[in-house]
């Protein structure tokens, strides 16, 4: 059995701050009887097992969760921090992007890069964030025609969203540049580099070199993410 909890009815940080503090609160545990959660940009899917709690037991306890998250709820940022490349091969369709925004590539990469951008939400594949914030300005349509392969890490405009390929996959968004990080990686500790609720702030490299020697430390394990915490 399942309940849809409602917290808004618009994309917004402060209605997605309040999916993340009751998501939080169901995975530490918060009601005996539920067993799955599924979180969107304004709502939770709880699951729960009939034979162990009823609906108005799970409904209370819902209730009682988000007094208590609300209350406890520090507005702290948590920002990663992903060093891009833009442009050149790394962004095939960056004189394509500032073409139709009428925007030159420079100030494109100033305004792309000035953003935090809040991670809504994870899914698609593993370690795809959906982020939130991207300029208006910036908005492009889809490829009219999808690649057939999207290298790992490639950071992309698709309408009025951004956001980085964490894998190797088929794609129709405009690539603008890339990042060496890794989004995904099964072989760490902590496969998935991004969290829901945290902040990417995408870092300008200066050049090829500069991103040869990032994807080096990568690959080799040396490289720490920088992240930040802000209030």
């Amino acid at each position: 059995m399942a309940i849809v909890v409602e917290l808004g009815d618009a994309i917004s940080p402060q209605i997605n701050r309040k999916v993340r503090s009751l998501t939080d609160a169901l995975e530490q545990g918060g009601i005996p009887g539920v067993f799955d959660f599924l979180p969107t940009y304004r709502s939770v899917l709880v699951y729960y097992d009939p034979l162990q709690i009823s609906s108005s037991d799970v409904q209370e306890g819902i209730e009682r969760l988000l007094e208590i998250t609300e209350e406890a709820d520090t507005g702290e940022r948590h920002i990663v921090h992903l060093p891009t490349l833009y442009g050149g091969e790394m962004g095939a369709d960056i004189e394509f992007v500032a073409q139709h925004t009428g925007i030159n590539e420079q100030e494109l990469i100033r305004i792309h890069s000035g953003t935090d951008y809040l991670v809504y939400m994870m899914g698609f594949s593993p370690g795809f964030a959906y982020l939130g914030g991207l300029d208006e300005r910036l908005a492009t349509p889809r490829l009219q025609s999808p690649r057939t392969e999207i290298p790992a890490g490639a950071v992309g405009i698709a309408e009025t969203q951004t956001g980085v390929y964490p894998m190797a996959s088929p794609g129709g968004w405009q690539l603008i540049g890339r990042t060496p990080l890794k989004l995904f990686d099964p072989t760490r500790e902590r496969p998935v580099l991004l969290s829901a609720g945290d902040y990417v702030r995408f870092v300008p490299l200066a050049s090829r070199d500069e991103y040869d020697a990032i994807l080096q430390q990568v690959e080799s394990g040396e490289y720490q993410a920088t992240e930040e915490y802000l209030k």
